[in-house]
């Protein structure tokens, strides 16, 4: 039987494991939801939900991945072969394939305005027609989304340690001086402290139920949750591996990370905006025209514009290595290929899905799935429905199937089980809850019928 790749130590896993959630979501979701719902009360509960419900969820898949060395199919069906336990460990394995093709769509984009900016186009960028005028030219924007994906293969295709690890461990340290960077570079322009004090300190008139639940589903997002590739990361592990600490150094840096995109963007686009939150657009409005037009506005914008689209871009390429990962894991248990093979399989599954997302506002404008573009779609089954649902199915698992002692004795192997008592209360009681509301309340926001 072929071993089972490995990482070479802890920090491999933590930093693997925090580049996978270290994505898109931190940098252009969470200051926007940030800002629109309470600025410090948001980050207040965002950073409790992070250490308790998110805590809970990490632990939970990662210790699976290490007691049964499988990436998600294998890793449900170790316990059984029961119908739901199938279901489980396929929608946690379908989920990667479906979201790294759109999501390598946007990493094209990066690409493009990073070199936009590096060779000096930052008026260009900034003018309300660049980016609608982009994205529609189809083959254009195929060109950038196929670069983006040959980066994420060939670092896939040089294995665990060789690729996933020896990159995490220069990308992660990057990523965190430019985020560093891009912060102080944002607060220090003139005006920007009203945005830094509506972000870090909590005001409890901003709170409203929304908050609560917006803050709940943008960590799920963020973490990688329910994505199989925490599984997939955890049957790397050694069985000497501190799970906890591990789990616990991925929070610190999701959450760094996430604080540190709010202090790049809200204090700059306040300042930009004269303090007005609402200026702080959802998603690539907020990347892809309102910064340009804020770097535009500054002294050194083209330096404030490489930096932030190069952050982004390791940001992007981290989680998709992550999402890219997991899928090539399940080909090589359920297929019995090895690495070169899958990765190749992988790829062409990138590029056709790919394709479809990133033709959809050109070539393909006037095809449409329930009123939505192809990127749009993919986005909508794969965060809104399948990721809740998915979650579950590891509540399911960890509960009813393998039970919390064997869990707590696979985490007590290597570690202290320090929150225990905080993992038994959200995987027994509170998770599935929490769950239930993220999937209801992303179907109604999809739906039109409330606003995330």
């Amino acid at each position: 039987m072929k071993e089972r790749s490995k990482f070479s130590g802890k920090l491999g896993f933590v930093l693997a494991a925090a580049g996978s959630a270290v994505g898109l979501g931190n940098i252009w979701r969470f200051p926007y939801l940030a800002a629109k719902y309470g600025g410090g009360i948001f980050l207040l509960i965002y950073l409790i939900l992070v250490s308790t419900f998110g805590y809970a969820m990490i632990m939970s898949e990662s210790a699976i991945g290490r007691m049964t060395r499988k990436s998600p199919v294998g890793a449900f069906q170790f316990f059984g072969k029961s119908l739901p336990l199938k279901f489980g460990g396929w929608i946690n394995a379908i989920i990667p394939m479906l979201i790294v093709p759109y999501y390598s769509v946007i990493g094209g984009w990066v690409c493009k305005y990073l070199y936009e900016y590096a060779v000096g186009h930052v008026h260009q960028v900034a003018s309300d027609t660049y980016f609608s005028t982009f994205i529609k030219d189809g083959w254009n924007v195929e060109l950038f989304f196929i670069i983006f994906c040959l980066i994420t293969l060939v670092i896939i295709f040089g294995g665990v340690q060789n690729g996933i690890e020896k990159v995490s461990k220069i990308m992660m340290p990057i990523l965190v001086l430019l985020a560093v960077i891009v912060a102080v570079y944002s607060v220090t322009r003139p005006g920007a402290l009203a945005g830094v004090k509506y972000f870090l300190i909590p005001n409890f008139k901003n709170f409203s139920l929304m908050t609560l639940v917006t803050a709940m589903g943008q960590m799920f997002y963020s973490l990688s949750i329910a994505m199989g590739i925490l599984i997939t990361f955890g049957s790397y592990m050694k069985k000497e591996f501190d799970i906890e600490s591990a789990t616990s150094n991925v929070e610190v840096f999701d959450t760094v990370i996430a604080i540190l995109a709010g202090l790049m963007i809200i204090p700059a686009v306040f300042a930009f905006s004269n303090g007005n939150a609402k200026a702080l657009g959802a998603g690539p409005s907020l990347m892809f025209i309102t910064l340009p037009k804020v770097f535009d506005s500054m002294g050194a914008g083209g330096f404030a514009g490489v930096a932030f689209f190069l952050l982004v871009l390791l940001a992007a390429l981290t989680s998709s290595i992550a999402l890219t990962e997991s899928a090539v894991s399940t080909f090589e248990d359920e297929l019995g290929w090895d690495r070169k093979k899958s990765t190749v399989l992988m790829g062409v599954i990138m590029i056709a899905l790919g394709t479809l997302s990133s033709l959809g506002f050109g070539p393909l404008h006037f095809i449409s799935i329930l009123g939505m573009d192809f990127l749009d779609f993919f986005d909508f089954l794969t965060n809104s429905v399948m990721m809740p649902i998915a979650a579950l199915s590891i509540c399911f698992l960890v509960t009813r199937v393998i039970g919390i002692e064997k869990i707590s004795a696979e985490i007590e192997h290597s570690s202290k089980f320090k929150r225990k008592k905080i993992y038994v209360l959200m995987m027994k009681y509170i998770a599935p809850i929490f769950i239930i509301v993220i999937l209801i309340s992303s179907v109604l926001n999809v739906l039109g019928i409330i606003s995330m």
